[in-house]
């Protein structure tokens, strides 16, 4: 089994609308998200997914959030925009555009909210 891990970057803001404490209010992140694809099959170049063509992909969902008030995009109208729903909703989008990775298959999404704090969301049990 091969694994590959591709990282990113973007800034927003976000406010956990009921959350008992400060994260109530607006403020900011630095975001870190981290694709990680497994497969088992190389293709003839010896790669199982070009990590040019994953980065792209993920960087293409990225640039719809990067300096943005999260709170305000249709994905997080019904719900707060956590690193969870984040994690999940990357998740579903990037994984709606990886159908050409030949054997490559999306395997989670870890977002970071701070260096100390991240979560991963996959489909797997």
């Amino acid at each position: 089994m091969y694994e590959i891990k591709v990282n990113a970057e973007f800034e927003a803001a976000h406010r956990v609308a009921g959350y008992p404490g400060k994260c109530d209010r607006l403020h900011g992140h630095s975001w870190k998200v981290e694709a990680i694809v497994r497969g088992k099959e190389l293709d003839a170049l010896g790669m199982l997914v070009d990590f040019k063509v994953v980065k792209g992909a993920l960087n293409e969902i990225l640039d719809t959030m990067d300096h943005q008030y999260l709170n305000e995009l249709e994905a997080f109208q019904s719900v707060n925009p956590t690193a969870e729903h984040l994690a999940a909703y990357i998740y579903g989008k990037l994984k709606a555009s990886s159908r050409d990775w030949a054997d490559g298959k999306l395997h989670a999404i870890r977002v970071w909210e701070s260096p100390r704090a991240s979560v991963t969301y996959s489909e797997e049990s």
